[in-house]
């Protein structure tokens, strides 16, 4: 009679990392922490309401204060969850109705029995985790009041997507064309930038999965391109902290980020948001970063990612409600697309592409391969050295084609079966690591590329755009696709593949619409 009182979470099925095996099982009293997403009150904006192609000055966002009131978990729900939890002796340590999350804390035997798990320790060929196979279950009675349960499984959910020079093979580098890197002020000058705009005023949200910055280095490095010294605030998500590492680490990605963003936008404010490298985590740093009300981003940067393939429907589906509401507050999400090539990164000979790029809520922002004269692009490409090293794109196994990208001309999937859905990237920009960028990590001065840099790129452009306008450019996917979509706002890169896709004219599944223009993207917002 238990079991039928149970249901079982759509889309909480897990299996095992690749080539992880039980090492034992968990310690009963090992204690951890949990996030139970809850429903909200009311549907989530649809994008007829909130996200269509209309001018800027007609878009009518919503507070984080009138979110909450309206779309924030009722205090019913919370309290059924919180009944629940203490009938398992499981603490409730925070609820949050605007994040739809409610953070439980208790032992393992707890956990496995209120969620009707089984779990044990794992080790695989990078480390080991705390983890489950199978599906989560819960109370009939709670079934329609949670969407997802995070943190059972503590596997490293994503990997950050930066490279250095040098990390493919001497034949690959045969091919490369004679190069150079950039500082990201010179690149914000090839992409043309708009100058009137120092992004004062705004905010800039980087989310982190490890790694930190080290303040010595942030005064070194913007003293030396003579650019004021931005104000950079740590978010602790999660129990997440600053923890600087080594260069070739996640600091790499983190002081990448921040250079990145803050020598684009140099008055803009940038707050990193550090969690733990978990679903759980990765979810709490988005939702914290979109309904920080101190901070208050008006863009956030996100430069990790795995392949659909590696995460549960229930967190694609909870990061992809957390992105729409990002639109709904006006806020941009810019994500890199990946640099595992087509292949996202995974062996089986199928074509992947990136998560949480691949959401239709984010734009996903490829790479490319750039040469420039002086202060003029020369030559830009898809950028792709290796398998292993080259720009992510292609077509969502997960999402359908949205509304704004029916006109675009998706092509269908690589894989058997051609189907057609979710196409990234949205827009691209250098990530080429012998054409990357001048960075400086851990007392170092290095070269980075990535796709990692070109979302912190676009977040540094939006936000300058936003200063100048008056208003959040927001969820820019529609207009980007609609009505702006044949106005030159981005330069089309029509040479090279990314494996399973070749670059064409116009919008493609290795750079999106190409690298940006700014002035004409400001003009075009402008005039809209």
């Amino acid at each position: 009679m238990q079991a039928m009182r149970r249901v079982k979470l759509a889309g909480s099925e897990r299996t095992a990392m690749a080539g992880a095996r039980i090492a034992g099982k968990i310690s009963p009293e090992e204690r951890f922490e949990v996030t139970v997403r809850l429903r909200p009150a009311a549907p989530l904006p649809s994008s007829a309401e909130f996200f269509q192609d209309v001018p800027l000055a007609r878009r009518r966002y919503l507070s984080r204060a009138s979110y909450a009131k309206k779309y924030g978990t009722r205090a019913p729900d919370f309290a059924k969850l919180r009944s629940f939890a203490k009938k398992y002796g499981l603490v409730v340590v925070a609820e949050s109705a605007a994040r739809h999350t409610s953070v439980l804390s208790g032992t393992a035997a707890a956990f496995s029995a209120a969620f009707a798990v089984k779990l044990h320790y794992y080790t695989h060929p990078h480390g080991s985790y705390r983890g489950r196979v199978g599906s989560i279950s819960v109370p009939k009675s709670l079934a329609a009041i949670v969407r997802g349960v995070f943190g059972l499984d503590n596997r490293p959910q994503a990997l950050p997507h930066f490279q250095l020079p040098g990390a493919v093979s001497a034949e690959s580098k045969k091919k490369r064309h004679a190069s150079a890197a950039f500082t990201a002020p010179a690149l914000a000058r090839l992409y043309a930038f708009p100058t009137g705009s120092d992004g004062s005023g705004q905010c800039i949200g980087l989310i982190e999965l490890g790694g930190g910055f080290r303040p010595a280095d942030i005064d070194t490095y913007f003293n030396a391109l003579g650019i004021p010294v931005p104000t950079v605030t740590a978010v602790s998500v999660d129990h997440g902290a600053n923890s600087p590492t080594t260069a070739s680490g996640p600091d790499g990605e983190v002081m990448l980020d921040i250079e990145v963003a803050a020598a684009v936008a140099p008055k803009a404010n940038i707050a990193v948001y550090f969690a733990p490298n978990t679903s759980s985590g990765f979810l709490d740093a988005v939702t914290t970063a979109l309904h920080d009300t101190h901070n208050k981003p008006c863009v956030v940067s996100i430069s990790w990612g795995g392949a659909e393939a590696t995460w549960t429907a229930q967190a694609m589906q909870q990061f992809d409600a957390a992105f729409q509401t990002a639109a709904a507050l006006g806020v941009s999400v810019c994500v890199a697309a990946g640099d595992g090539g087509s292949a996202d990164g995974e062996t089986d000979a199928l074509a992947h592409v990136d998560f949480p790029a691949s959401s239709p809520h984010v734009l996903a922002c490829g790479g490319t391969s750039l040469a420039a004269s002086g202060n003029a692009i020369t030559s830009e490409v898809v950028w792709n050295d290796a398998p292993t090293s080259a720009t992510g794109g292609g077509i969502s196994d997960v999402f359908a084609v949205p509304s704004y990208q029916d006109s675009a001309g998706i092509p269908p999937s690589a894989n058997p079966g051609a189907r057609v859905g979710r196409g990234l990237p949205d827009v691209a920009g250098d990530a080429d690591p012998d054409t990357g960028y001048q960075v400086r990590v851990d007392g170092q001065n290095l070269v980075f590329g990535g796709t990692s840099a070109v979302a912190p790129l676009w977040a540094g452009l939006i936000a300058l755009c936003n200063k100048q306008l008056g208003a959040p450019v927001g969820f820019l996917n529609p207009l980007l696709y609609g009505s702006l979509a044949d106005k030159g706002l981005c330069r089309d890169i029509t040479s090279g593949s990314n494996g399973a896709y070749a670059a064409r004219v116009g919008w493609d599944a290795c750079t999106g619409w190409g690298s940006p223009d700014g002035v004409a993207i400001l003009q075009a917002l402008k005039n809209a």
